[in-house]
């Protein structure tokens, strides 16, 4: 099983949503950094569960230990490993899925190819492995805040509900101040109450998460394979309930001329090259640019809903499967920090990279 990621910044996660503990280890993060710990807790409070009632009710502190690499609050250039104990789990919820698949979750599917599963939340495939990221990706962004760089999410989208606001036109930090994660307080209550009315008919609903990645300079990706953008696209893709990812003017660049969306360069007050827009998103050629880089990440409707459905057990038979157990109505509230997270290793492997690109 895959459970890597990254190049020199690189981590392995592990753990089962209803296992002891899931954790991480850091290998490659450079010495003497600053091991700020209350910043790390408070990443993890951020995409913790139980936060409000369009959340999972699951209760669990999410505090991290730090097993090595860490010696009087300064990193020592050696592995990092960090450890979230489970304390909250109710292995009997999933009792009557032991033999049964639930629609659009992992279980067939690793069933079919390891010939067993732990049917308890779902194991590994349990987005409960994402808090082992979150951990990672703040050491990541610990790292980056020294050079300047900021990494900042949000919700724009539930269901057919957008918020019709670029990046420039808000106040990201706004986001933080309600349940959704939404810059804009009047479209953020109207999401609140689209989840939660969708909680109480036991449905769930997706929606998208916006990123923004300042102050990142000119040079960082890796052609021709491991492009800025490719590494973002397979970063988000590979975190739970992720359909899409889109960055720049993604989709909508395929209706425009190349004379509408080619972004001219200019040379500013400053004597620094710049481009006037920034369709782009701040890669070009798979390196960055020194403009904002900005991408989108779509989630799907949460698997398990509070309404029986149709599906066969590993026998084949058909059966009826009933949603029980503690879920998210709409996941994107608590996607935020996991998709800033995954951001934050990204960029952080990357910076390592380019500083062997040239003499």
């Amino acid at each position: 099983m895959s459970s890597t990621y990254g190049i020199l910044f690189k981590i392995a996660t592990f753990g089962e949503s209803h296992g002891a503990a899931i954790g991480v280890t850091i290998d490659g993060c450079p010495a003497g950094l600053a091991f700020d710990t209350d910043f790390i807790q408070a990443e993890l409070d951020r995409r913790k569960p139980g936060q409000s009632r369009i959340t999972t009710q699951r209760r669990e502190a999410d505090e991290f230990e730090v097993l090595s690499g860490v010696f009087e609050g300064v990193t020592q250039g050696t592995p990092i490993a960090l450890v979230i104990r489970n304390t909250d789990q109710r292995s009997k919820d999933y009792g009557h899925i032991a033999q049964q698949f639930r629609p659009s979750h992992a279980d067939y599917t690793y069933q079919s190819k390891y010939g067993t599963r732990d049917y308890r939340g779902g194991g590994r495939s349990s987005a409960r492995e994402t808090a082992a990221r979150v951990a990672a990706g703040a050491v990541a962004k610990l790292l980056l805040r020294q050079l300047g760089v900021s990494v900042q999410a949000y919700v724009s989208q539930v269901g057919k509900l957008k918020l019709e606001k670029s990046y420039s036109e808000l106040n990201l930090a706004l986001a933080e101040d309600n349940a959704v994660r939404c810059p804009d307080p009047a479209t953020a209550e109207q999401m609140f109450a689209l989840i939660d009315e969708t909680r109480k008919q036991g449905d769930s609903i997706g929606g998208v998460v916006d990123c923004v990645c300042t102050g990142v300079p000119a040079g960082w990706g890796e052609p021709v394979f491991d492009k800025l953008h490719a590494e973002l696209g397979k970063a988000m893709l590979s975190i739970n309930a992720v359909k899409g990812f889109e960055y720049g003017s993604g989709f909508a660049g395929a209706e425009q001329y190349g004379s509408q969306h080619n972004d001219e360069f200019y040379t500013d007050e400053a004597g620094q090259v710049r481009t006037r827009t920034n369709q782009s998103g701040g890669i070009q050629g798979g390196i960055s640019n020194g403009e904002t880089i900005y991408f989108r990440t779509a989630f799907k409707p949460v698997a398990t809903i509070m309404q029986d459905q149709a599906s066969v057990d590993a026998a084949g038979n058909a059966v009826t499967v009933s949603g029980k157990g503690r879920h998210d109505p709409c996941v994107v509230p608590r996607a935020v920090p996991i998709v800033e997270a995954m951001a934050a290793l990204v960029l952080a492997d990357m910076w390592l990279r380019s500083k062997s690109a040239k003499l």
